[in-house]
């Protein structure tokens, strides 16, 4: 059977490609036309360019919908929040499918959910996951520095997509004006010192199964970014009735994740929830746990349930390309508010080249799209330098 994945390009596409193809399903990935992502160079996946959602988001959709109907896949499945969007436009309103083809991934009321942070954050404090104050620009709550985030995970305007940046306001008066730059609406939290976490799943009529956790231990960029390297941990026992809660008043179907931010005093604080893939798939797929393969049995069939995973050894996973823009940031070293608490170089260096049991990288199932992901990961960093 053939699924169909994307957009290529995003972080979870390889070894969610990989986590299929292993499951025996034969793998098309869309990517935006013009790219050419290093999933392409993976053995049986084929990609497929689509018009990226930058330039017209009608034009995705309409070209996700004609790839169902000449691909016939066995389910879609969207990879990240641009995909998510486009899949839920892309479904037909009689049956909530695209051609007749299952969305593996949130529809309708549970696709505005993924999306849109504010609803998120409501039914976290609902749920009793600990949520940061949060509020408007005027006045922002709490004390400062301020988080300003788009509440939105994708912003629509003029039909295209963006995804806004958000920015540390560290007067009352620089919230209004970064708020203004996101052209939608905004959420302001105090800033939060702490550790990224994760605890993922795969949630069957609300019924949240298989749930693990992570943690991050270091990030692309010191000052606050996604991970270059992470490592599994066992799930908060605190944290699992809060989260099947979560899932529950949701009413969520397929695969999730609730990102949490764990400050000094061990205090976990609820940032987002993802409802597709996540970039640190890796560490999920080596310790046993076929998140995206579930997602598409899932869709398959919903009388479907996970089965008792044994307990797998806990894993370090680091990310090579993500790992050496770490070490240029660092080696560049902090700047202003920054300098104080920067990374140590010789910390960093020692923690990097120490060998540990259980170390993984990423995409290292084949080298040829290792070396290529490293290559794009650090090139693009670079030029947004």
């Amino acid at each position: 059977m053939k699924v169909l994945i994307g957009f290529a390009e995003s972080l979870a596409a390889i070894e969610s490609a990989w986590c299929l193809r292993d499951a025996g399903y034969e793998v098309v990935a869309f990517t935006r036309a013009g790219r050419r992502p290093p999933l392409a160079a993976a053995r049986g996946v084929t990609v497929r360019p689509v018009p990226a959602p930058e330039a017209g988001v009608a034009a995705t959709v309409a070209a996700i919908r004609s790839l169902v109907a000449t691909e016939r896949p066995a389910a879609v499945l969207p990879l990240d929040d641009a995909a998510l969007l486009a899949c839920d436009r892309a479904v037909d309103a009689v049956d909530g499918r695209i051609l007749g083809v299952p969305l593996a991934g949130a529809t309708g009321a549970a696709a505005r959910l993924a999306l849109d942070k504010s609803e998120q954050i409501a039914l976290a404090e609902k749920a009793g996951i600990p949520v940061p104050p949060t509020g408007s620009a005027e006045p922002p709550p709490g004390p400062g520095p301020w988080m300003v985030k788009s509440a939105l995970a994708a912003v629509e305007a003029d039909g295209r997509l963006g995804r806004p940046a958000g920015a540390i306001a560290r007067e009352p008066g620089d919230v209004p004006a970064i708020v203004a730059k996101l052209g939608g609406p905004a959420l302001v939290q105090p800033v939060i010192d702490g550790t990224g976490e994760g605890v993922f799943g795969i949630a069957v009529g609300g019924e949240a199964y298989a749930l693990s956790a992570h943690r991050r231990v270091r990030m692309m960029n010191p000052r606050g970014s996604g991970s270059s390297a992470c490592r599994s941990i066992p799930v908060d026992p605190e944290l699992v009735g809060p989260v099947r809660r979560f899932v529950a008043e949701a009413g969520w179907q397929g695969i999730f994740m609730i990102e949490l931010l764990r400050d000094a005093s061990g205090q976990p604080w609820f940032m987002e929830l993802n409802g597709r893939t996540w970039g640190s798939m890796a560490l999920a797929r080596h310790r046993g746990l076929p998140y995206p393969a579930w997602a598409v049995q899932t869709a398959l069939d919903p009388a479907w349930r996970p089965p008792a995973a044994a307990e797998a050894p806990h894993l370090l996973c680091r990310h090579a390309g993500r790992e050496l823009v770490h070490l240029l940031a660092v080696m560049r070293g902090g700047k202003g508010a920054d300098a104080g608490r920067w990374p140590s170089r010789t910390a960093t260096l020692r923690a990097m080249l120490r060998r540990e049991r259980g170390n993984r990288w990423y995409h290292a199932d084949e080298w040829g799209v290792f070396l290529r992901d490293t290559w794009h990961t650090v090139a693009d960093q670079l030029r947004r330098r």
